[in-house]
């Protein structure tokens, strides 16, 4: 399968090392040059400055690892060449674009999966299922926690450079750490409501926030609250869910679960497999993406990223009136009509007819 990765800082250099390591070596390279990695790895591999000239080549498969500002654009132009699409969440800082997105894939007969690559995790696959299983009764409220030194993330790089920091480029924490958006709404289902405090609290030489405090509600009647930071050391990703019979208890660090039932008065445990790797979760989303271009239904849609990029943008918008709750329109399902704008976005519909 012909592939190419557009976009060569470490989360593209992550996804090239694993599609080597699931035996594809028919890669092509589209850079503008600006990554301060060294350039040892690369050598092998064709590459181009010219995003026309790389699509011309005609891969089958495009992997979006640019920043999060210039998805869109690469991925407009992806699309339109015929290739199914791997983008990098988030999906883009705005709204614009997508619904054409969706439009040319579907013309195309082609797919996009969007990287939140927890959706891969064993053990929150495993919290999900109990959850369906209605074992724990309703779930009520939920409380996720991640926070994380900014500096630390990239060592060998100059964080005030990166994406994560930089508004030009799409960064700040409500997006760039939009994991738990992503997977609350994969547990609990659909918004219907955010409100939320954003802003810079740190010393972090910054121009986007670096603290976000949300609160989620949901359709199904659960509330969640999130926070985010830049700043925290150490870091600590945790995850604890309430229910009307059980609690549920997750670290990141450990990747483990508790889960306490009321029915039987026991906590269980529940572990990652023997030997299991952070980067595991990476390998899993690429062999799943080599499984979309083969024609499987992807674990997590356009539709899937276009909500949780959404959620994070109401969250902006909340913060702005910060005395009020920002109600969500199940945008992407509004049957193509276009609804009022909120942090001058038009919302837009990603359900096919």
């Amino acid at each position: 399968m012909k592939t190419l990765i557009c976009g060569l800082g470490s989360i593209g250099r992550r996804h090239l090392r694993n599609l080597v390591q699931l035996g594809q070596h028919d890669i092509l390279l589209y850079r503008t040059g600006k990554s301060t990695l060294p350039e040892e790895e690369l050598e092998a591999f064709k590459t181009y400055g010219d995003l026309d000239e790389a699509l011309a080549q005609k891969p089958e498969a495009v992997v979006i690892s640019n920043p999060s500002a210039f998805h869109i654009p690469v991925a407009l132009a992806a699309a339109r060449a015929g290739a199914n699409l791997m983008i990098e969440k988030p999906i883009s800082n705005t709204l614009e674009g997508l619904k054409e997105l969706d439009e040319i894939l579907h013309t195309q007969n082609k797919q996009a999966l969007v990287g939140f690559h927890f959706r891969y995790h064993p053990v929150l696959q495993q919290i999900k299922a109990e959850l369906e299983s209605g074992n724990l009764g309703r779930t009520l409220s939920a409380q996720a926690h991640w926070g994380e030194y900014l500096p630390a993330w990239h060592p060998y790089e100059d964080y005030r450079k990166t994406y994560a920091g930089r508004l030009d480029l799409g960064g700040g924490v409500t997006l760039t750490l939009s994991h738990p958006i992503d997977y609350l709404r994969w547990m609990f289902g659909e918004v219907e409501g955010v409100s939320a405090s954003l802003a810079k609290l740190s010393d972090l030489e910054i121009d986007v926030e670096d603290n976000a405090e949300i609160t989620l509600h949901f359709k199904e009647g659960a509330i969640a609250h999130l926070h985010l930071d830049y700043y925290q050391q150490p870091p600590i990703h945790s995850l604890q869910i309430l229910c009307s019979q059980g609690v549920v208890q997750w670290e990141n660090s450990s990747g483990a679960a508790k889960i306490y039932s009321c029915k039987d008065g026991q906590w269980r445990s529940f572990m990652l497999p023997y030997g299991f790797e952070r980067n595991d979760l990476f390998l899993a989303e690429m062999k799943h993406f080599m499984e979309v271009c083969e024609g499987a239904k992807p674990i997590c849609t356009l539709q899937d990223g276009a909500a949780a990029l959404q959620v994070a943008l109401m969250a902006h918008d909340s913060s702005h009136h910060l005395s009020r709750m920002v109600q969500m329109e199940s945008a992407w399902r509004l049957d193509g009509k276009i609804s009022s704008k909120s942090c001058a976005e038009e919302r837009y519909d990603l359900k096919r007819s």
